[in-house]
C-alpha cells in the first residue's frame, strides 16, 4: 500500500486519520505534517504515526491529503511547490478552497481532487462529497473515493456545488448537536434529570436516523406518522413554525455557504 501523507492535524485531520487506521491503513502507512509542536506530538503518540517536515511528507508519500485551515494553505503550498509532481495526487479538505487555487500554488499539472467530509469520520459514518480540479482523472477520483469511503459515505459532485454541500453536510453534524442540546434543556426544564434526558433523545435521534435512511419515506411522510389530530406533536409542531425555526434553520445554511465561499475567495 502507498504511504499516506497527512498535512494538518486538526479536528478533521485527526477524525480522517483515526478512521483510516481502524481500516485500510496501519501506522507504517501514514506520515503527518503538524506546525504545531504540542498537537504533532499528541498525534504520534496517540496514534503511533510519524511526524515529519513538509518537504520529507511529500517526498513518503504518493497521496497527499492537505486538511489544513484555508489561512495556512498558501504557505503550506509555497513549501510543497518544489518537490510535488504530477505523479503526487493532492486530495484537499480545506473548507471552501477550490481547486484552482491549489493548482496556482503548485507545478503545472499536478491532479488535485477536492473533498468535503465532515467530522462523523470518527465513527466510520462520515458523508463526503468529492470533486475534480482541472487535472484530476476519474482514475484520481476513484483513488480519493476509495480513501473517503473508508470512514463513510461518498457522493461525487461538480466543484460549483462544494459550497451548498459544506453548508448542508460538512457544518450539518453542528446542527443537530445544537438542536439535541436544546431538547436536553427542554427535558430538564420539564423535571427530567440530565442523564435520562440526554439518553432519551440520544436514542430518539439514532432511531429517527435509521428510519430516514431505511424506510425510503419523505420526512414528510414521517413526521405526519407521528402527528395525531389535536395532539401533542401538533402542538409542539405549530410552536416551531410560529418562531421560525424552518426559516432560520435555511438562512443559517445559506449563512454557512456564503461563508464556505468568501473562505475559498480569501
Amino acid at each position: 500500500m502507498d504511504t499516506l501523507a497527512i498535512f494538518g492535524g486538526g479536528k478533521i485531520g485527526e477524525a480522517l486519520l483515526s478512521g483510516w487506521l481502524r481500516g485500510q491503513y496501519t501506522p507504517d502507512d501514514v506520515v503527518v505534517c503538524e506546525k504545531h509542536a504540542e498537537r504533532a506530538q499528541y498525534l504520534s503518540s496517540t496514534y503511533g504515526v510519524k511526524t515529519v517536515e513538509v518537504t520529507d511528507a511529500v517526498t513518503a508519500a504518493r497521496c497527499l491529503l492537505i486538511a489544513v485551515k484555508p489561512q495556512d494553505l498558501d504557505t503550506l503550498l509555497e513549501q510543497m511547490r518544489p518537490v510535488v509532481t504530477p505523479e503526487h495526487l493532492v486530495v484537499s479538505v480545506a473548507a471552501g478552497v477550490p481547486t484552482s487555487s491549489i493548482e496556482r500554488g503548485l507545478q503545472d499539472g499536478v491532479p488535485v481532487v477536492r473533498c468535503m467530509p465532515n467530522t462523523p469520520a470518527l465513527v466510520d459514518q462520515a458523508m463526503t462529497a468529492v470533486a475534480a480540479g482541472r487535472h484530476a482523472s476519474g482514475e484520481h477520483l476513484d483513488v480519493a473515493e476509495r480513501l473517503l469511503a473508508a470512514v463513510g459515505r461518498v457522493v461525487r459532485v461538480p466543484e460549483h456545488q462544494l459550497d451548498a454541500v459544506t453548508a448542508l453536510s460538512g457544518s450539518g453534524p453542528a446542527y443537530f448537536f445544537y438542536l439535541v442540546e436544546a431538547m436536553i434543556d427542554a427535558g430538564i426544564l420539564l423535571g427530567l434529570p440530565r442523564a435520562l434526558a440526554a439518553e432519551l433523545i440520544v436514542q430518539t435521534a439514532i432511531g429517527s436516523a435509521v428510519m430516514l435512511r431505511d424506510s425510503g419515506e419523505h420526512p414528510v411522510q414521517l413526521r405526519e406518522a407521528v402527528t395525531s389530530p389535536g395532539g401533542t406533536t401538533i402542538m409542539a409542531i405549530r410552536e416551531l413554525e410560529v418562531h421560525g425555526v424552518r426559516a432560520a434553520l435555511i438562512a443559517a445554511i445559506e449563512a454557512a455557504a456564503r461563508r464556505s465561499a468568501e473562505l475559498g475567495a480569501g
